[in-house]
């Protein structure tokens, strides 16, 4: 076992304030009464008060929550269900070409991603908005709900459907009862992943978008090449306290999921 020396905690603290030293300044200055970003005027929570009275802020916002909830809803679906043919279904007709087609998001720029969905909306949809940016978000983001599940399914013991199959329940049954909850931790990852990516999109958002389809990340793109205001910094703050409470929350969620898995999964060889 190696020994935890100078050289690889030097090296972790340079990691972990490379990381997060930016994000502790920023939130630092979120809180300076000064309209220079830059220049420390004394502390102030004025700016959040600002932030909430820029109606095209929150309007940005509530686009931005409701794509986000949305897309990353559909995509675990559908993740879901590709993971489910990749690991059950075994060798088929095209299997290459759908596993092709579900990973070539995860390495694609985004910028080709975002003007293929465009070129693909565009006829079909009279008027680009909100719907166009659910469903790019949630082509992209469920390539990564499907690796997400998949590796969880190639670790998944069958013989707990097939035990369930004996006692009477139908293949849907057994899913939604057995396979279901002990995947839950891995499909609550992938749709906190989806969510995020979503949340963090700026390129496909900007080319699948409409009138009266704005979302913050392109809405804080536009303010910022305009100047940096002490309201992005509040926003930012914000944002970045929502994702650690919601990170917290999760990995207690799947600590106590994978927990009750492991006690119940005990109960059941000992009984």
């Amino acid at each position: 076992m190696r020994r935890f020396s100078w050289f690889n905690a030097t090296s972790l603290t340079l990691g972990f304030a490379f990381l997060y030293l930016p994000m502790i300044i920023l939130v630092f200055y979120s809180f300076n009464a000064s309209k220079l970003v830059t220049v420390w005027a004394g502390f102030s929570t004025k700016w959040y008060g600002e932030l909430l009275r820029n109606d095209q802020m929150l309007d940005a916002a509530w686009v931005t929550i409701k794509v986000a909830v949305l897309s990353s809803t559909l995509a675990t679906v559908l993740g879901t269900m590709a993971a489910l043919v990749m690991v059950r279904t075994g060798r088929f007709l095209g299997r290459t070409l759908f596993s092709g087609m579900i990973f070539a998001p995860l390495v694609m720029p985004e910028v080709i991603t975002g003007l293929s969905l465009f070129l693909l909306f565009k006829p079909v949809f009279s008027q680009l908005g909100v719907h166009t940016i659910v469903l790019a978000h949630a082509t992209f983001a469920m390539c990564y709900v499907s690796v997400v599940v998949s590796s969880r399914l190639v670790a998944f013991d069958q013989s707990l459907e097939e035990a369930a199959r004996d006692l009477g329940c139908t293949p849907l049954e057994s899913f939604r009862l057995v396979t279901l909850p002990i995947i839950a931790p891995a499909v609550i990852s992938g749709w906190l992943l989806a969510f995020t990516l979503s949340l963090d999109d700026l390129v496909i958002a900007s080319f699948t978008t409409g009138p009266g389809a704005t979302t913050l990340p392109m809405k804080i793109w536009s303010a910022v090449r305009l100047g940096v205001s002490p309201e992005i910094n509040a926003l930012s703050t914000i944002m970045i306290g929502i994702v650690t409470v919601g990170v917290i929350i999760a990995s207690i969620s799947t600590k106590r999921a994978a927990l009750r898995q492991q006690r119940e999964e005990r109960e059941a060889v000992a009984s």
